[in-house]
């Protein structure tokens, strides 16, 4: 099904983003919302990760992210943008509790995953509103155009990225777009595209989910092998150990499963060129 307009895949090359469309129903979006403060609100660390282990990676733990990982309207517009052999490589639940004053520094995906060749996609997927207010995503559109630019760790405990990777350029935010949206709209981002959200100054919670397609072809640079699950087509490269599809909300096999996944994940992250120096 086509999903995305030639305008907006155009816009996607040439600005590196997409804004939000409604793809998931007004009920679809409020029982995601229910299942992931369920499994996703209580903070379960993995050593001093700034993220909680739970809010990585959810779809090898809760069936109910595995099958929003899967959303045939997700993959319709991911597979017009990438391809239609898909993998999913990461993916991270933000939850940002009212008046926390946590907030995401500007960065580039690219820096911390060690994918090449560039072609991974960010599906941003909005469960409650996400407003200027409660601090949506903001991006600068082209900024992707620039290539990896270089990182430092910036430490502030309000930073919800793994280590507070920010941005060393200075940044001109005055061509900053916020990318408002409604529960149920999703929206694509390119691993390259300079991007952030503020503070939630709001009394409800921000919650979003955004998950990291990348096509078959793509591989780590590392030497750690890691996983991914096949979403979509057909995987005719290898590059990637197979992810199981949990059978129950945390079943064991799905335990064990997620924590050798974000083992490795975390372990490959310290290799990577951008992230050596970030501590």
């Amino acid at each position: 099904m086509t999903i995305l307009t030639e305008a907006e895949c155009a816009q996607y090359r040439d600005a590196g983003y997409v804004a939000g469309k409604r793809l998931l129903t007004e009920s679809e979006a409020a029982q995601y919302r229910v299942d992931a403060e369920r499994c996703c609100g209580p903070q379960k660390r993995v050593g001093d990760r700034r993220q909680a282990s739970n809010r990585l990676k959810p779809y090898l733990l809760f069936p109910w992210a595995g099958e929003l990982v899967r959303h045939p309207k997700v993959l319709d517009a991911v597979e017009q943008l990438i391809g239609p052999d898909i993998l999913v490589f990461h993916t991270t639940v933000w939850l940002k509790e009212p008046m926390s004053g946590s907030f995401v520094p500007w960065h580039q995906d690219a820096t911390y995953f060690g994918l090449e060749p560039f072609e991974h996609v960010t599906a941003w997927v909005a469960l409650t509103p996400s407003t200027p207010e409660n601090g949506c995503v903001e991006v600068l559109p082209g900024s992707h155009t620039t290539g990896q630019r270089p990182h430092k760790d910036q430490r502030d405990e309000r930073a919800m990225l793994s280590r507070g990777q920010t941005l060393t350029d200075a940044i001109d935010d005055s061509g900053g777009v916020r990318l408002e949206m409604q529960p149920g709209d999703v929206s694509f981002h390119h691993t390259l595209l300079m991007h952030r959200s503020a503070p939630n100054q709001t009394q409800d919670r921000r919650i979003g989910i955004g998950f990291s397609y990348i096509p078959t072809h793509v591989r780590h640079t590392g030497p750690t092998r890691l996983s991914a699950t096949l979403v979509r087509g057909e995987d005719r490269h290898g590059n990637f150990d197979p992810e199981p599809m949990p059978v129950g909300e945390a079943d064991p096999a799905a335990v064990e499963a997620h924590y050798q996944a974000l083992s490795r994940f975390w372990v490959a992250s310290e290799g990577i060129p951008e992230m050596a120096h970030a501590h």
